[in-house]
Order: C-alpha cells, then structure tokens, then sequence
C-alpha cells in the first residue's frame, strides 16, 4: 500500500518528454547487443532524486544495452491509470504499485507471473508484509521494492523546553499527557489532520478491531463494532491537541510544511518525512527525533499499517526481458541496502535489517513493525480507497457527527465497496 508522501522529498523526473508507454521503436532484445530503452512508472515522494538519479546511472552502466526512462505518477487515481495501462497494447514496462493494489492488477490479468523467479530473487527472506499482498491465487506478481511504517517525528528541542523525555512515553496516556503539555504558547502538540486514516486504522488494531472482515466468501465493514469505535475516540481525543483541518489528509497541505513553520511539536510519518521537513526550513537539522507510536500498554507498540510498494511487469510490456533485469537489480541486496539508509525505509528483506541499525528513525520504525498489520489482501479493498468512506467517516465525526450512526454508514459503505465485483 501506498504510504504518500514517503520519503517527503522531490522526485525530479530524470528525462524531459518521457513516454507513459513504451515505443515500438525502442524493441530490440538486451541479449542481441541492439540498445533498448525501457519506460518504468515510478511514484511521487517515494525516493529521492539522489538515489533515483544514482540507480538509473548504475543501472545502465552496468547494462549498457539498456536505457531507462522515469515517469513520476501521482497517487492520486493512480489505480485508474494502471488499470488503463494494463488494458492497454502500449503499456509501461515496469510499474511501481502500492503493496496492497497488486491484487487488484493482477485480477485484470494484466501483470506478468513472476513465481519462478521468486527463488532467483531471494523471496524466502521478504518482508511478509510486501511478500504476501504481491501474491494473487497463488502466483506472485508483485515483488518487493520497500517498507515503511509510521512513527512519531518530534521537535526534540520543544520535548526538551517542555521537560519532557520522549524515551518515557510508552502509552497512549502517557502520550496525550505529554501532548496536552506541549500544546501551548501557540505551538500545537500535535499536527494531526482529520483524515489520516492509516492512523486511525492502528489505533483500530490496538482495540482489537479491524476495517473489515471476510465470513462466508464475503467481506463486511467492521467501523462500527465497539473496538473500532473505541479507535476512533481516541483518534478524536489526539486531534483535538492540535489545529489539524478535520476535512483534509497529511497531504493537503503538506504536513512536512506545516511541521516546517516551527509551531508544530509532533507529527506521524514514516522516518524519512523528516527529510522533507528539513528541506523546507533547514533551520530545523538537528532538532527532530522519532519514537514509536505507543499502545495501549508499555508492554506492546502501537499497531501500525505495514505499507510499501511492489514492483511488477506488465504482460503488454514488449520487453520483458530487460524489465525483468531493472527489477531484479533494483530490489537486489546492493541497491536495498542504499535505498535503506538514503530514505530509512525496511529493506524487502529481513536479512539486510543490518543496514539500517544506526538509523534512529529506522529502528523506531522497526520497533512499530513488529505489531505490523495491512488492509485486507483483496482486489475489493481498492474499490474501498477509491471513494474511501473511512475518510468521509471521520470529518463527520470530528466535526459533531453521532459517532455510532456515522460509524454504521461507513462500514456498510465498505461492505458494498468490497463486494461489488464478486
């Protein structure tokens, strides 16, 4: 799944006028000597331009048969246009897709199976969470790029003003008390905006509750059951210590630039957020810190959605061969290691969690992902975040909604959504 705004920082589309789709022109075998060029789809915020800018010049230096081209897409209905593209005689070659979607692409008929690969890659030491969603009827399609999961990033020299210990706070209580401190003298203790509904989802889990469940072939909207509500109050109690809009996500406006101002002491994010923050207003270097989002006990972490992406080849793509080659380096134990210490995101594998030890925003996130959880493993769940009712449930409640009634419409929302197309 998509996490937006992952690493927070611009993402320079390396080649001006690149092509959504490849060329016919461009169709020549990397095995024939002939040069190739192949058009791979990646996403908004997901790498830097740094390291994009360093993978495609590896890349095709040690390729030198074949060319890469980088369009950026945008989250934002970028369902639809896969589904199109798929559709298509003209598709990319390579596409970046949020973990979770791959089911839903892969239904169509339109990514390549990559079962027989998967011992080539390394697949016995994926990230479950990136491993298991790429999977659709027993066939993998989508192979895993990188994870990332929430945790809070704090204005360490706010935390330090306010005699708090951010290493103290273990528990939801403990949280809020600390927050409810720092919401003060015109900084807001916490810049959480009403629609975050990755968030929400965690402190669902934490109650024992869940977005939906499947009994019988079919799936049903659970936002209304008493742990799902008992997620959502406290939601509620957390977004009150702030100035949040309740009608908005993290990414309108960007939560990096309110958090940049200076009058924001904490945010969630996954770690590399902080890098976009510093970006805006350098003057902040130094001064940000991460700790797990805490649970309901010190005992055990807040829950927290497992997202990521997944990198899969379309059957339309006419070169699959030099695809198949990008993705297979890019996911590889060299680059995983770079893109894990250049953007503190998980490597695909457990066996390379070395390379983000000394990283204190990484081993936040790692601490968090052991209480990992993903949306339902269904192509109705993209159908769910399309309109995403969870978003539209939570404005009406924050803004004065009967939380029981408005809970029950979304969840019957979900459950239409969910099994529309069965």
């Amino acid at each position: 799944m998509k996490l937006r705004l992952f690493a927070g920082v611009s993402v320079l589309v390396m080649t001006a006028g690149l092509s959504a789709c490849s060329s016919s022109s461009d169709a020549s075998d990397d095995s024939s000597g002939k040069s190739t060029t192949i058009d791979v789809w990646l996403m908004r915020d997901s790498v830097s331009d740094r390291f994009q800018k360093d993978f495609v010049q590896g890349f095709e230096t040690a390729h030198p048969n074949i060319k890469v081209k980088v369009q950026i897409q945008e989250w934002d209905g970028i369902g639809e246009r896969v589904t199109a593209a798929l559709a298509s005689n003209d598709a990319p070659d390579v596409i970046e897709t949020g973990n979770t979607q791959v089911a839903q692409f892969a239904q169509s008929g339109g990514l390549l199976d990559l079962s027989d690969k998967v011992d080539e890659l390394g697949g016995k030491d994926w990230l479950k969470g990136l491993a298991e969603p790429g999977v659709y009827e027993g066939k993998q399609y989508g192979i895993p790029y990188y994870a990332a999961n929430r945790v809070v990033i704090y204005r360490t020299d706010l935390f330090k003003k306010a005699g708090i210990d951010a290493t103290a706070i273990k528990t939801r209580d403990q949280w809020i008390t600390a927050t409810k401190k720092l919401n003060t003298g015109g900084t807001q203790g916490i810049y959480l905006p009403g629609q975050s509904w990755y968030s929400l989802a965690g402190f669902v889990w934490d109650e024992g509750g869940d977005l939906a469940t499947q009994s019988g072939g079919k799936w049903k909207g659970t936002l209304d059951t008493p742990e799902a509500i008992r997620g959502m109050e406290f939601y509620e109690k957390l977004q009150a210590l702030g100035k949040g809009p309740k009608d908005a996500d993290e990414a309108n406006p960007p939560q990096a630039d309110v958090m940049a101002k200076g009058k924001v002491a904490q945010i969630i994010w996954t770690p590399g957020g902080a890098n976009a923050v510093i970006e805006s207003n350098p003057a902040l270097k130094g001064k940000l810190g991460f700790f797990p989002i805490p649970g309901k006990t010190a005992a055990t972490p807040g829950a927290v959605f497992t997202g990521g992406s997944d990198l899969v080849i379309p059957t339309a793509s006419t070169k699959q061969d030099a695809a198949y080659t990008f993705v297979k380096e890019l996911t590889g134990d060299t680059w995983q290691k770079k893109l894990a210490v250049a953007m503190s995101y998980v490597p695909n594998k457990t066996t390379l969690a070395g390379a983000v030890a000394s990283d204190p925003g990484a081993a936040a996130m790692a601490v968090g992902a052991a209480q990992g959880h993903a949306t339902p493993n269904t192509p109705g769940w993209a159908a769910v975040e399309a309109k995403n009712p969870i978003k539209d449930y939570m404005t009406a409640v924050l803004t004065g909604g009967d939380i029981q009634k408005k809970a029950a419409t979304a969840s019957e929302a979900i459950t239409t959504a969910m099994n529309s197309g069965s």
